[in-house]
């Protein structure tokens, strides 16, 4: 072999040993991508495993506060169409038989029962304990409990009744303890049921005007997270619902004295129906899913928001993980337009103060 053979087979080798290391880093990410992609496939196929049983409706006991109109009565209907037996609680008598006939509609057998009791669920611990063991009585064991008695106020801080704030926390926050309260022993002994809690997208994010009603709503998830934790090992899931606005009475009542800056923030999100909010909750909680949200909107704050609570599937916690980082950038554009909305509202009033003081 010549002198210049043996240089240049020399050369050959040098330039494919560090071709190769060139290489390596790029076969190493192939490789750790491929794991990812099989651990990824992994987890799907077995997250069935331990996610929870769903709970069938059929012939189940559910029970609705605040069931006489709104997304209670329609969570009452479509537990009933799945073929539930339905008590109704709400305070207003008259609304809940009401209420009553419309769910009857539904039926899928002539053995379902709908049955109404009127009680405020936020005053009196042990009546609210009663009406509960009277209807367990009469239709059975609690199933689910679906916690939909609520109020809502809106207005700056400073010009809510301070009685309104105290007003709030009984009814959105002990009028969802005390049914609760009054189901979980037997739920226990039994070895099953589900509990929802009907927050808010306010329960999520506080925005302007809901300084008393974001607070009732936020202490919901703290709620149902510690009891979470206590009940699941009885086989017992709990959902905190986060509806957005929805066309219901309360709504109604609401816009009535909500703030322009309010009124704009929350047309950023538009209005939804309650038939098509009742369906996604009804879902969620015989799936026992700890998150019910809707639409893009509400999957994006549930992720950002998820924090330490639990999740139903390990899918659910991959996806949260995944998106948390691109979701927190759209958030801060969200922040920053509704900052805007209240910098341009304010900027109004004082320009027009201003005019007045002119004239």
């Amino acid at each position: 072999m010549s002198s210049e053979e043996g240089l240049s087979s020399t050369i050959t080798d040098w330039i494919f040993i560090n071709s190769w290391w060139l290489l390596l880093p790029f076969i190493m990410l192939l490789i750790v991508a491929a794991f990812i992609v099989a651990f990824v496939l992994l987890l799907y196929m077995i997250s069935p495993l331990i996610s929870p049983k769903p709970l069938k409706l059929n012939g189940a006991h559910v029970v609705v506060t605040g069931g006489s109109s709104g997304i209670g009565k329609c969570i009452a209907i479509e537990c009933y169409r799945q073929g539930a037996f339905i008590t109704l609680v709400a305070r207003d008598e008259a609304k809940l038989l009401q209420a009553k006939k419309e769910v009857e509609k539904f039926a899928i057998n002539d053995k379902q029962v709908v049955l109404c009791i009127s009680v405020d669920v936020s005053r009196d611990y042990s009546q609210v304990e009663s009406v509960i063991k009277q209807a367990q009585e009469k239709l059975g064991p609690v199933d689910m409990l679906v916690n939909c008695a609520g109020t809502s106020i809106s207005g700056k801080f400073e010009e809510v009744e301070v009685d309104r704030f105290k007003k709030l926390m009984e009814v959105n926050y002990l009028g969802s303890v005390y049914p609760t309260r009054a189901v979980i022993t037997t739920m226990k002994e039994r070895r099953m049921g589900r509990i929802m809690f009907v927050s808010s997208q306010a329960g999520q994010i506080g925005l302007f005007g809901y300084t008393a009603y974001s607070p009732s709503k936020f202490a919901l998830r703290g709620l149902a997270e510690s009891l979470q934790m206590e009940i699941k090992p009885y086989n017992i899931y709990v959902t905190v619902a986060y509806p957005p606005d929805t066309d219901t009475p309360g709504l109604a009542e609401e816009n009535k004295t909500k703030p322009l800056e309010t009124k704009l923030i929350s047309e950023t999100s538009g209005v939804s129906q309650p038939d098509q909010v009742a369906k996604i909750m009804v879902r969620d909680a015989v799936q026992g899913n700890f998150n019910s949200s809707f639409g893009p909107d509400g999957y994006m704050l549930s992720a950002l928001t998820c924090g330490m609570s639990p999740v139903t599937s390990i899918t659910e916690g991959l996806q949260q993980i995944v998106t948390m980082g691109l979701f927190r950038t759209i958030a801060l554009f969200y922040l920053g337009s509704f900052d805007s909305i209240v910098r341009r509202c304010m900027i109004q009033r004082e320009q027009l103060k201003q005019a007045d003081k002119r004239e």
